[in-house]
């Protein structure tokens, strides 16, 4: 299971990887030890993602699901495939981490009388000191 927080947790299960050559870090190593490691997850058929999360990670993470609806993410920063597969589950967990949290909503405020006597003042300074650039009247 990966623990997104407290009420989210997505089964290993729905997770699949596949494994490549990698063009990181190995030395002679990597011309022949498949250490790339690339996660596909099903997030259109994840029954554990309540839909709230589902709409905010696909509209979050469009450049990641192909059109298979999969979310696709690469790890090849480590020498061994079973630590670019530990990458792969936490970078997922972080995007969900980031999904989970709803959206603050802003609360409309109005401008209190002092602050549109302030911000008028201010105007009112200042179109003064513009009038008081100007050349005087020629009469």
């Amino acid at each position: 299971m990966i623990e997104i927080n407290e009420h989210l947790q997505i089964p290993l299960r729905e997770l699949r990887f596949s494994f490549a050559r990698s063009s990181g870090p190995g030395g002679q190593n990597v011309n022949k030890v498949n250490s790339k490691a690339t996660l596909h997850w099903s997030v259109v058929n994840c029954e554990a993602l309540p839909e709230p999360v589902r709409v905010r990670f696909m509209q979050q993470n469009k450049r990641r699901i192909n059109n298979d609806g999969d979310v696709v993410i690469h790890s090849q920063r480590f020498r061994d495939q079973g630590r670019n597969v530990a990458d792969c589950i936490e970078k997922l967990r972080a995007l969900l981490v980031i999904a989970a949290e709803a959206p603050t909503y802003r609360k409309p405020t109005r401008p209190t009388k002092g602050s549109k006597r302030r911000r008028l003042n201010d105007k009112k300074a200042t179109g003064e000191k513009k009038r008081l650039r100007q050349p005087p009247p020629r009469e």
